[in-house]
């Protein structure tokens, strides 16, 4: 009885005191200016070996769309390829591109990405930004929509513009080039 005479006490001051706003009068948002930012480098997204950079997580039980390949209609992967200054490894790392791309296409090999590609060395260590987009890897240039960014790209937009650098297609291996152009604040 007397937790009950407790806990109705407790439950009446907390409704006698004024419920706080989670949210304050202010002024308008005023974004600083916007910045242009131009990336060139290079992505390796290395399907096959014994350190792959992109893991098959996901496989439909039934597809016949692309079923003799490494990778076919259904397919999830997640990745965590290098991005690089050149198109060799050893060119210097300079951060990865982390995420998930899924075979979408039943009549053309398209892939749909969700990137974020993140800068760990340089002038732009630690910051990222993301990309949504189909990719049909068969077409030697592509683009892809850029739909976020932390750290220096905060807020960002723009597009990504890829060309096929390398490709392996008994392997699904490949080396893009990539050429990006940020809007952001």
């Amino acid at each position: 009885m007397e937790g009950r005479l407790i806990l109705a006490l407790i439950l009446g001051v907390c409704t006698a005191i004024p419920c706080r706003a989670y949210y304050s009068e202010s002024k308008p948002y005023v974004p600083p200016a916007e910045k242009v930012t131009q990336l060139h480098f290079f992505l390796h997204d290395t399907v096959s070996g014994k350190d792959p950079s992109a893991v098959l997580v996901a496989r439909p039980n039934f597809t016949t769309a692309f079923n003799n390949t490494p990778i076919p209609f259904g397919s999830v992967f997640a990745i965590d390829d290098p991005i690089t200054v050149g198109p060799n490894l050893t060119s210097g790392v300079i951060g990865n591109a982390q995420g998930l791309w899924a075979s979408t296409g039943k009549d053309v090999l398209d892939l749909v990405v969700y990137w974020d590609i993140g800068f760990t060395e340089g002038k732009f260590n630690g910051s990222s930004f993301s990309l949504f987009s189909r990719n049909t890897i068969t077409q030697t240039e592509r683009e892809a929509a850029v739909v976020g960014g932390r750290g220096e790209f905060r807020m960002a937009k723009g597009v990504a513009k890829f060309k096929t650098y390398f490709a392996d297609f008994s392997t699904a291996d490949a080396i893009m080039e990539c050429n990006i152009t940020l809007i952001h604040y």
